[in-house]
């Protein structure tokens, strides 16, 4: 059984994110949130060039990945829900709790320390915000994503199973919340309670400081709730709001090669997590016009 599982998940996990990115570029072609700014033949090739780049380089160094993992700390007792005698079912939804958790913790991180920034304002410099921004991650950011929630498997014991569907889910939901899509209002206020949605997301990829320092879940939404992280709506409107980062403005920086050395370019002091703006916006304004200077 344990076999079949770990040589079944990379075909079980490619085919829900091929049905997830299918349904999500259909409902943004017929009900889009946000008109473009640059057209998908700029920006789709290099954004899922670079998945097909980190899907290589993650089987290339962790041939197992997560599942593996998860299979080796059940045969061995490793990890906490390993060393007490708890029901499957529980088992596996605190698992995919604590991992959905973990993530959030991570991407508070790489907002924290400068040179883990570096890494993810790859992610951040896309100039529009769509299905395909949602797998637009740097090949070492995704190393060092990947060595963090092996770390988080072992030590929870994780069920193989757990780390499965967690790992389907947020493929679907990074793909779902960065979707260019329209959401009637109160739909979307109530899916806010169990999902993050694209609406809540897109703040996240707001140029304004305390916008993109907001808003960190990717999957469940109460960990933003619950730790103090949560942006209702953008200050400019989800259709006047400028998506990306000052530092990277220029078209040029979609393409692949660009994206890939973004983290050795200019400072990285420009969007400090600790950026809260002020009843009159001078904090992120502030933080914007130098960021204007630092790149002229």
């Amino acid at each position: 059984m344990a076999q079949t599982v770990l040589q079944a998940e990379p075909f079980v996990r490619l085919g829900f994110f091929m049905a997830a990115l299918a349904a999500m570029g259909v409902w943004e072609v017929l009900a889009p949130r946000r008109r473009r700014g640059l057209s998908r033949l700029k920006r789709w090739p290099a954004n899922l060039g670079m998945v097909a780049l980190n899907t290589l380089v993650v089987r290339i160094l962790f041939p197992t990945a997560a599942i593996g993992v998860a299979l080796s700390a059940e045969e061995r007792g490793w990890g906490l829900l390993n060393a007490f005698a708890v029901p499957e079912w529980i088992a596996i939804l605190i698992a995919v709790l604590v991992l959905d958790l973990a993530i959030y913790l991570q991407h508070v991180l790489f907002h924290a320390v400068p040179w883990l920034w570096r890494l993810h304002r790859m992610h951040h410099s896309d100039l529009d915000f769509d299905v395909t921004t949602g797998v637009r991650f740097h090949p070492i950011e995704i190393v060092l994503s990947m060595i963090i929630k092996l770390m988080v498997v072992a030590a929870l014991g994780a069920p193989a199973l757990a780390v499965l569907i967690f790992e389907i889910l947020l493929n679907a939901t990074s793909l779902f919340n960065h979707g260019n899509v329209r959401i009637p209002p109160p739909l979307d206020r109530f899916l806010r309670w169990l999902v993050v949605t694209p609406d809540m997301h897109r703040v996240h990829h707001s140029w304004y400081p305390n916008e993109t320092n907001s808003n960190f879940g990717f999957n469940l939404p109460w960990w933003d709730r619950l730790l103090g992280t949560y942006q209702d709506q953008p200050r400019d409107g989800h259709e006047g709001m400028t998506i990306g980062i000052n530092l990277f403005r220029d078209p040029v920086w979609e393409r692949l090669d660009r994206m890939l050395i973004q983290p050795f370019i200019g400072p990285a002091n420009s969007y400090p997590i600790n950026m809260r703006e002020t009843k009159d916006g001078s904090s992120a304004s502030g933080a914007l016009e130098k960021g204007k200077e630092e790149r002229n």
